[in-house]
Parts: C-alpha cells; sequence; structure tokens
C-alpha cells in the first residue's frame, strides 16, 4: 500500500495541515500505516502535482503561513479505486523476530532486552489505543457507536492495532518467560 492511500484516507475526516496530519497520523492510522514527516510532507507534495489534493494557505500572524489540504474528486475517486482493488496479503518482517529466531546462537540477555523493550512499546500503544477508543466511543457502547457514528472506519481499524498490540504484548510476556526458564536451566 502506497502512503498516498493513508494520506487519502485520513484526509476524509477533513481538511488539515501537513502538521495535523503527521500528528493525527499517531492517533488515528499509525496502528497499521507509519511514516516520518519527512515522507508525509513529500507525498502530500507528489499528490497535490497529481491533483488528488489541493491545497489552500492559511495567513497567520506572528507564525509562518500554513497550508490546509483537502481531497480533490480525483483524490476520492483514487481512494475509491484503491478500496476497490484486492488487497495483497501481508507478512511480517520484524527484525526482533528474527533475534529470536536465533537466540539460541547469540546473546540471550542482548534479545530478552529487546523483547522488554517491545513490550514496554507495546504496552503503551495498547494504552494510547484505549485512550483514544475512549474518546470515539464518548461514554456509547460499540453497537450505538456503529450505529450513530459518521464513519466507522476509523473505529474498525482502531479495534485491529488494539487486538495486534494485545497479541504483542502476550507474545512479548510468553517469550520472557520462556527465554528466562531456558536461562536457569544447566550448561
Amino acid at each position: 500500500m502506497a502512503l498516498r492511500n493513508a494520506v487519502l484516507a485520513a484526509l476524509l475526516e477533513g481538511e488539515a495541515s501537513g502538521y495535523d496530519l503527521s500528528k493525527g497520523f499517531d492517533a488515528s492510522v499509525a496502528n497499521f500505516w507509519m511514516a516520518t514527516p519527512q515522507q508525509l510532507y513529500k507525498e502530500l507534495e507528489r499528490m497535490e502535482s497529481q491533483g488528488l489534493i489541493e491545497a489552500r494557505v492559511v495567513q497567520q500572524e506572528r507564525r509562518p503561513n500554513k497550508r490546509l489540504y483537502s481531497l480533490t474528486e480525483a483524490g476520492r475517486q483514487a481512494l475509491v479505486e484503491f478500496t476497490t482493488a484486492s488487497p495483497k496479503p501481508t507478512a511480517i518482517r520484524d527484525e526482533l523476530l528474527v533475534k529470536v529466531q536465533a537466540v539460541d546462537e547469540g546473546d540471550s540477555e542482548a534479545v530478552r532486552t529487546a523483547v522488554a523493550e517491545r513490550l514496554e512499546w507495546a504496552r503503551a500503544k495498547l494504552a494510547r489505543y484505549d485512550r483514544l477508543r475512549a474518546r470515539l466511543l464518548a461514554g456509547r457502547t460499540e453497537e450505538e457507536y456503529f450505529a450513530e457514528a459518521e464513519r466507522v472506519g476509523p473505529y474498525l481499524t482502531l479495534m485491529r492495532g488494539r487486538a495486534f498490540e494485545k497479541e504483542n504484548v502476550r507474545w512479548a510476556e510468553r517469550t520472557l518467560s520462556v527465554l528466562e526458564q531456558r536461562s536457569t536451566l544447566p550448561a
């Protein structure tokens, strides 16, 4: 999937500056798509030149002017074309898993440290997703949200991100337990 499609999907929420999109990626699409601010700004320029988005300049006092981006009809059509194409299966490409695969031949303490770091990172992301979930639901049940919300896509992708991080926590805890048990075995 191209960054372009993630940006188009993010702009469904409405007009946004590059800074807003960058910060919004952390809260809305970071559970399934990552991008650095530099990648995002480069993509915004490319998309504007392709006519998928348009920008308007907002004059600001005491701050640099900012550009607010919005979808064009061509951008909406590109998003429709993307959503109708068959998705490619995803594959896990994770350096940590390569280290765990090689733990028996390597520095098991370094691998345990890396897994523990991943565990804390997953717990922090899960907590962030839980806060976002509470904000989206705003006291409603999921069923009420699905019946009343204008857009359900952001919540559905959030559910997937939460499930992913929950599994990361479960896996890391189990992996640390196994590695700890193995470290106490006689050589």
